[in-house]
């Protein structure tokens, strides 16, 4: 069965995009992001200023000599994309994939974490800031955006400006401040599929000196997966947060900042439907359709668009995240003096169904944990009239603890083993591994930029950052039988001691690591006319060491292998030039953006085929490669039409994997001994290759092309004696095929599809309602695509949202 997208064609959808009333604020979005703060003066009949801060100081975004998206609080809300995960429908450099909080992916240009199951013991590539503060736990970009003024998405390595070292990225979020007039928005949401959403925040003075703001929102959807089991709708939203903040001013040099947040997250989710099953290289008799029919198993459905599941684990996405920072900002002659401290914490309480079926294989899967992190940034900004520069001192510690929780069911024996075993469920039901782990992080950095106006027109950029990295982790895994009885392994080959090793093997390790680097960007850029300026830039950066936290592999006797327990930092070189250009009096932007980067020793997900390894372990890849080009076009012909259009095309590869592990369809057989050749892709009872030379091959979760495009129209409206607009608004976006699996595989590849979203409403003032529909042709895809584990054959999905509609009002008071 072949699933395709439906839904019009690109071509048709970008010809939409410039002749249907339409508007992304995102085209305003990356439009004007200015808070009130620091309003610029803008001439009406010019395009709108976007100040930034993605170097540590206001400037607007097209004299910033680097890849930066904008995109406005107000353009978030109305297009629907309200928390990162989202956010890629907006900016098509970024990729976010998530099969929970947890196991979250946010890359950009196909780089910043491997493709899979999470490890803790790993960087993130890609940065997540709130207001200045490093988040550490991906999980925050599943999280609801709260009382947010802007989100600039810069790409490329990010080293010698903030505090934690990002080397493909960072996404830079800037919550609205305390104001000393009082001010208050509130917003309702409703739509099909149970959808309630509400926010609202209030800002104010509470003396001369001292001024408050609190913002609270919450999010509420049924589920878009049914589980016949539970009789339940599944993988819904449930969101609630809290921010409060207060500014206190002192003097007119001085400000002091407050801020606290809370957020929780406790859905049913997040569960999957079967999508096919495909062959591999184990004997027919253990593949997918035989031992199923084997059980008198059948699946509620095999078309996944049923949104039908049967899987019978209990499931949850329990998710608290938050914490308090205290920013001081001290102008001190002709530069500002700036401390950031900050604590954050997460607590994740997961349920999982890892054999994504109906059948009680694996009876339960969870590995809560707890992260608490503290971090300390130091910063001084100086402007002069021929050279400016920032320098910064920065210091970061975190704790993670997990407890995790594994049992196999009763139809487990069936499942995964040969002979007579197989038919003993007793052999495997109850047998648990109780994982016991914790990782300490220490880092430590001075990093610096300064430009150098050697002309009105030439500027020279350097930076550099020297950092340093503290892991140490520890792992404890402890098995029992369905009896209570510990296992010790190795056993006698045959006996049902060995059989239960093979699934868990209990093992200890205390993986510990420390590293120095160092690295350098240049930038140098060039305004060719007024509005008009060219760059061009070089960055050698790194991506810290690693630990293996999950446990280590073992070799052919069993036996940890101990070399595993450390990754090596990756090290990046980065080239990238563009130009950036307004025309039309300012109407108008277009920026253009090519790349080349290239990484060695790149952290990557591996399995040994295991079935106790059922997460993985992180090893080094020989090299990848990402290059591509970047489009970006915004108009504002006047008050009553603007569009945008953005455009990424990414060839992002391997370029060098040669012990990669194999794609499903070349895993399951007999490995490969000497003098042998390993068998054709899904021929049942072949041969299997030991590992996979996958050099050339894409990496996974990047299309080859992304675009994003919209427009709004409005027209001057009184209605019920109030003067305001009635306006339309279109947003699209497309994404190519790509894989979903970290090895590609001929099972786990995605079509690209394109979504169209679409909204009409009436605002004035202090008012604004519309009504909306999302994905409003309904097209089905595919979010992610997994390989289930034992290598039977099973690839599981999940889907994205079918079409929603609904309305939204808000006020401004």
């Amino acid at each position: 069965m072949r699933f395709r997208p439906i839904g019009p064609s690109l071509a048709l959808i970008i010809i939409l995009a410039s002749a249907t009333p339409a508007f992304a604020e995102s085209a305003a979005t990356q439009d004007s992001a200015i808070n009130s703060d620091t309003q610029a003066q803008e001439d009406p009949g010019r395009g709108d200023v976007i100040i930034v801060t993605a170097r540590r100081r206001q400037e607007t975004a097209q004299e910033v000599p680097l890849a930066i998206s904008v995109i406005r609080g107000d353009s978030i809300e109305s297009t629907g994309n309200f928390n990162v995960v989202k956010l890629q429908q907006l900016a098509p450099t970024l990729q976010v994939y998530a099969s929970n909080p947890r196991n979250t992916a946010v890359n950009i240009r196909g780089l910043g974490v491997p493709f899979g199951l999470t490890s803790d013991g790993f960087e993130q590539g890609v940065g997540i800031y709130v207001d200045d503060v490093y988040n550490a736990r991906v999980a925050a970009a599943t999280f609801d955006f709260l009382d947010v003024e802007q989100v600039e998405v810069l790409r490329g390595p990010q080293g010698s400006l903030y505090g934690k070292n990002t080397t493909a990225g960072a996404i830079n979020i800037t919550t609205n401040q305390p104001t000393f007039n009082f001010e208050g928005r509130a917003e309702v949401t409703v739509g099909n599929l149970n959808f309630k959403q509400a926010k609202a925040a209030i800002s104010g003075p509470l003396s001369d000196t001292i001024a408050a703001r609190i913002a609270v929102s919450s999010t509420s959807r049924r589920g878009t997966i049914f589980n016949v089991t539970s009789n339940r709708f599944i993988n819904e939203q449930d969101n609630i947060g809290l921010r409060g903040t207060l500014l206190f001013l002192p003097n007119d040099d001085l400000s002091i900042t407050l801020s606290g947040d809370y957020s929780r997250q406790n859905p049913e989710c997040c569960g999957t439907v079967f999508v096919r099953t495909g062959l591999t290289q184990r004997p027919l008799a253990r593949q997918y359709e035989a031992l199923a029919a084997a059980q008198n198993y059948s699946v509620i459905s095999r078309n996944p668009f049923d949104r039908l599941t049967d899987i019978d684990a209990p499931l949850n996405a329990g998710n608290i995240i938050g914490g308090a920072s205290l920013k001081v900002k001290l102008d001190a002659g002709p530069g500002t003096f700036t401390s950031i401290s900050a604590w954050r914490f997460w607590d994740w309480k997961p349920e999982n169904d890892r054999d994504f079926t109906g059948l009680p294989i694996v009876s339960a899967s969870q590995n809560p944990s707890q992260q608490d992190q503290y971090s300390q940034e130091f910063r001084y900004n100086y402007a002069g009239d021929k050279v400016d520069f920032v320098i910064g001192a920065f210091g970061f510690k975190q704790r993670i603890d997990t407890q995790g929780f594994e049992q196999q069911g009763a139809a487990s024996s069936r499942w995964n083993l040969t002979g007579t075993l197989a038919n003993n469920p007793a052999v495997l039901a109850g047998l648990t591994a109780r994982n016991t782990q914790f990782l300490k992080s220490t880092s430590a950095a001075l990093f610096g930029q300064a430009n150098w106006k050697v002309t009105d027109a030439l500027t020279i950029q350097p930076g550099l950052r020297i950092n340093y990295d503290k892991k140490s982790g520890f792992y404890q895994r402890v098995v029992t039988t369905g009896s209570g009885a510990i296992l010790t392994c190795p056993q006698p080959a045959g006996s049902i001691g060995a059989a239960q090793c093979g699934v868990f093997t209990p093992q200890t390790s205390a993986p510990s690591v420390s590293d120095w680097n160092f690295s350098y960007d240049l930038n140098a850029n060039y305004k060719v006319a007024q509005d008009v300026l060219a760059y061009a830039s070089y960055a050698k950066s790194f991506k810290t060491v690693g630990i293996n936290q999950n446990g280590l592999p073992l070799d052919s006797a069993g036996v940890p292998i101990a070399s595993a327990g450390v990754v090596k930092p990756e090290s990046v070189n980065h080239f990238e030039v563009g130009v950036k250009t307004q025309f039309w009096d300012r109407r108008a932007t277009f920026n253009l953006t090519a790349f080349r980067t290239d990484i060695k020793n790149y952290q990557a997900t591996v399995t040994n085929g295991q079935l106790g390894v059922l997460r993985g372990y992180l090893a080094n890849a020989g090299k990848v490669r990402s290059q591509g080009l970047e489009a970006d076009f915004k108009i504002r012909t006047s008050d009553r039409f603007s569009a945008y259009l953005n455009g990424a095309y990414t060839d992002a590869k391997y370029a060098r994997f040669v012990d990669a592990p194999c794609p499903p369809e070349l895993s399951g057989g007999t490995t490969v001994g000497a003098g042998q050749t390993p068998s054709a892709p899904g021929t049942p009872g072949g041969l299997s290759p030991a590992n996979c030379d996958i050099s050339g091959q894409s990496l996974p979760g990047v299309s080859k092309w992304a675009v994003s495009y919209g427009a709004e129209v409005n027209t001057p409206l009184t209605l019920l004696a109030t003067d305001g607009q009635l306006y339309v608004g279109f947003d699209g976006n497309y994404r190519s095929d790509f894989s979903s699996n970290p090895s590609p595989s001929i099972y786990t590849n995605i079509e690209g599809y394109a979504l169209s979203n679409y909204r009409v409403g009436f605002r004035a003032d202090n008012f604004d309602i519309y009504g909306w529909v999302r994905n409003i042709f309904d097209v089905q895809y595919f979010e992610l695509l997994q390989v289930a584990p034992s290598n039977v054959g099973l690839i599981a999905g999940q889907l994205g949202d079918p079409r929603t509609f609904g309305v939204t009002i808000k006020f401004n008071f």
